[in-house]
């Protein structure tokens, strides 16, 4: 599993044209589910995210408030082409992201553990997407579990 990052003012996505999800400030996840990745993975990145301290505290310029502290928000946006790793030639593979079907559902499960702290809008999975990013900092994480 591999996820970027990103704090964000503001940001939505839109399928077609239409607004399919939409946060205030939070987290952006751009998310790639990979081949071997289970329930535990899952379970260990949701809690990562969750408690990663990435926002200020207004009174000291730290990050020290998580999300929840914050009162911000998770837009998450299933992106397989996270699994390229760059080596070899230059076309890119995706080899070691997972099957869609299976990745949908635990792109699904992920999301749901995330919903259990926070507010969690997303994407449409398998579309194609335009995301509108205000990054914030900017201030980026790529995580692989």
């Amino acid at each position: 599993m591999r996820i970027v990052i990103q704090r964000s003012l503001k940001s939505r996505v839109l399928v077609n044209q239409e607004v399919v999800g939409e946060i205030p400030k939070g987290l952006v996840l751009l998310v790639c589910m990979e081949e071997g990745d289970g329930e535990e993975t899952l379970e260990k990145a949701a809690q990562k995210i969750l408690k990663l301290r990435c926002f200020e505290d207004p009174q000291t310029s730290k990050m020290s408030f998580d999300l929840k502290q914050s009162g911000g928000e998770i837009l998450a946006i299933s992106q397989f082409t996270l699994s390229w790793k760059g080596k070899g030639g230059n076309r890119p593979g995706f080899d070691l992201s997972m099957k869609p079907d299976q990745a949908n559902e635990m792109f699904k499960k992920f999301c749901s553990l995330l919903g259990t702290e926070v507010n969690v809008e997303t994407g449409r999975f398998g579309e194609y997407m335009q995301v509108e990013i205000t990054n914030d900092g900017p201030v980026t994480f790529c995580l692989d579990f």
